[in-house]
């Protein structure tokens, strides 16, 4: 046998009725990957000869969500004959005819079982000899696991499924997992023999260790010392709780990788998000998807950046970003919004109520408060005042406009795309700028002030607005 070659089985057949969910089980997030990716994830890892995926329920739904991202994993379809057991027996048909190597089982619904764990429990089977090995745990509650049942000599005899256990199995706190390790010719030996006579009617993969311990052949079981590392996810409260233990695994990893994390409880991570030393993360912020932040910056407090870019020693604050790239010492908040395509240059800043789109903002210029950004280039030291608006929508199309270098608008400035304003040009206040600005320029929107002398006292007689003007008008 050739016992340096592995093949993987991820079963994500199941239909999850009690998430009571349109999206498959399976596909539901955790950590920015569905339940199913980090499994396959970890397979990756492991560095698997074959990865094979079985599934069923919405299976063209299931494969689409992870073609690209899983290039070697290989989708085998289960039939109509339901169990783990036909599962598993239809995914090693797919397998090389001359494959002779370890085959482990892995439930897409476990995503807490990391590479070492997989990689220590794949070894201890093949140091043990024996031709099939099963992950076990003991557990306070075993309520709907399948009990390890051991012989008198304390090695594995069987394993009994929950509905089918009498009181005495039932009692039983040590669990099976739901992961193995078989030798491939193990499994093409005994899985034509499994039948369908139990609780359930359906072809249990736990059925093998009997029938190796019937032909007097040992089954090993490798108990985990952290039994998180076998939690499944059967019912959204489930799902909640994986996630917290996933996030927690994550949040550690950072911070023994030098970043300070103030608060862990409120601090969520993605698992494809990538921080640098000395970065630091306030609390109630989300790094979410495969955002990178820089050394040095300060994220948060009441953050979500998807997708991100954030540069060396920047600071973000009270924002939400997706898809926004923020340059080196640049300053972000508070209560901005950035959407995808934001670019802030180094040393540059958004702040306080103001949203950006489709922008490329230069190093050192500003957007301070107040403001909608949307489709515009605009330049280096630029400084665009209060409620300075981007008009880039025309009811059809979307316009751009361009903000040539050190260009200062007056507050409350609307330029209305498309149009360039050249470099060094200014506005006056309220300015609205419908045609080009040459450089070094000033546009103004001029209308002679006019004064209706008595017009409140007429218009509103009776309210104190009247009452003001007319004990102002009696004592000049």
């Amino acid at each position: 046998m050739t016992v340096n070659k592995l093949a993987i089985i991820v079963l994500a057949a199941g239909q999850g009725t009690r998430m009571r969910s349109r999206l498959p089980k399976v596909l539901h997030p955790i950590a920015g990957r569905p339940l199913v990716g980090h499994v396959l994830t970890t397979a990756t890892r492991l560095g698997a000869d074959h990865i094979e995926v079985v599934v069923r329920h919405e299976r063209d739904q299931v494969v689409a969500a992870l073609t690209e991202a899983y290039p070697a994993a290989v989708f085998v379809d289960q039939d109509e004959i339901p169990g783990t057991g036909r599962a598993v027996q239809v995914a090693v048909e797919q397998l090389p005819a001359d494959f002779d190597g370890d085959v482990l089982v892995l439930s897409g619904d476990c995503p807490l079982a990391d590479a070492d764990t997989l990689s220590a429990f794949v070894s201890e089977h093949r140091a043990s000899g024996a031709p099939a090995t099963l992950m076990t745990a003991v557990v306070d509650d075993p309520t709907g696991y399948g009990r390890v049942i051991r012989d008198v000599d304390g090695g594995v005899d069987r394993i009994v499924e929950q509905k089918d256990a009498d009181a005495d199995e039932a009692a039983v706190r040590e669990i099976n997992a739901g992961m193995y390790v078989f030798r491939a010719a193990t499994l093409r030996t005994y899985l034509p023999e499994i039948g369908v006579d139990n609780a359930q009617g359906e072809m249990y993969l736990t059925d093998v260790p009997g029938l190796l311990r019937r032909d007097g052949d040992r089954v090993g079981a490798s108990v985990v010392s952290d039994v998180t590392v076998t939690y499944g996810v059967n019912d959204r409260a489930q799902l909640a709780l994986v996630g917290r233990l996933l996030n927690e695994r994550i949040v550690r990893r950072w911070q023994l990788e030098g970043v300070t994390i103030i608060d862990p409880a409120t601090t969520w991570i993605d698992d494809d998000a990538t921080l640098a030393p000395d970065v630091t993360i306030l609390p109630n912020t989300h790094i979410l998807k495969a955002t990178i932040i820089a050394e040095g910056a300060i994220i948060g407090p009441d953050t979500t950046l998807v997708d991100c870019e954030v540069g060396e020693d920047a600071i973000v604050r009270r924002t939400d970003a997706t898809l926004a790239v923020i340059g080196a010492e640049a300053t972000v908040g508070p209560f901005s919004f950035l959407r995808p395509g934001t670019v802030l240059g180094a040393k540059g800043k958004i702040g306080a109520y103001v949203e950006t789109k489709n922008a490329e903002i230069g190093e050192g210029s500003k957007v301070p408060h107040l403001s909608y950004v949307g489709d515009a280039t605009i330049g280096r030291g630029v400084n665009l005042g209060a409620s300075t608006i981007t008009a880039n929508y025309d009811d059809v199309n979307k316009h751009r406009t361009v903000v040539e270098d050190e260009v200062h608008t007056g507050s409350h400035t609307t330029l209305v795309a498309p149009v360039r304003l050249g470099a060094g040009a200014k506005t006056g206040a309220g300015a609205v700028v419908r045609k080009d600005v040459p450089a070094g320029s000033l546009a103004m929107s001029v209308a002679p002030q006019r004064n209706i002398e008595g017009w409140v006292e007429k218009n509103r007689a009776g309210t104190g607005a009247a009452d003001a003007a007319a004990r102002s008008r009696v004592a000049e």
